[in-house]
């Protein structure tokens, strides 16, 4: 691999993970709301699910989802479906002005919850293999390892890199909510989170 494609993969990758989207605004919502350890939970989840299209890529099952409208229309229902279950969950969550200040035991999701929350968001997101199959091939080169090996050593630099990014948004959102003692506020950061969410469950099916 050549040096040079590898620092114009990460500036991208960087630079699209800084962007503001669905994944990162619900890792800053969540932060906000729920704290610091919610946020990196739920990035380290999101991130790792980039593992799982881009091992699609380099093996080729991505092309069967490209060419299997049917396979391609019915995990896109389970990814829509999952995300308006957790747009109903977050419905029922109390305002955070009044969890705020309580322990994170008593408010926040385990680890592991939060970490299979983002995976299943971020596999159950067949626009995510589709976007990488147009954008890890342009930083592949010609010479030195095999293609599937470069895809995946592409594919792993983003997880790392979107993890980092996505858990500073966390580190930073949690520093902000201590300041924050309106109800209003917090009253409107959850309907964006639900916002989110149904939006994001929308584009999956329509798009």
């Amino acid at each position: 691999m050549e040096l040079s494609l590898v620092v114009s993969f990460l500036i991208a990758a960087v630079s699209l993970a800084l962007m503001p989207g669905p994944d990162n605004l619900l890792v800053v919502t969540e932060s906000v709301t729920k704290g610091k350890r919610q946020g990196i939970g739920l990035s380290a989840g999101l991130a790792s699910g980039v593992l799982v299209h881009t091992l699609g890529i380099a093996t080729g099952v991505a092309l069967i989802l490209q060419t299997s409208p049917k396979i391609l229309l019915g995990i896109k229902v389970l990814g829509a479906l999952y995300m308006l279950y957790l747009a109903y969950t977050a419905f029922r969550e109390k305002t955070a002005v009044t969890v705020q200040w309580e322990s994170d035991d008593a408010v926040n999701e385990s680890f592991g919850k939060l970490f299979q929350k983002g995976v299943v968001m971020n596999v159950l997101n067949p626009k995510v293999t589709l976007f990488f199959i147009a954008f890890l091939p342009q930083f592949v080169s010609e010479e030195g390892w095999s293609y599937a090996v470069q895809i995946t050593v592409l594919g792993a630099l983003f997880m790392v890199q979107a993890f980092l990014v996505f858990s500073g948004m966390a580190l930073t959102a949690d520093k902000l909510r201590h300041y924050i003692t309106s109800a209003l506020f917090w009253q409107r950061v959850k309907w964006v989170k639900i916002g989110v969410l149904v939006a994001l469950s929308l584009v999956l099916v329509l798009l």
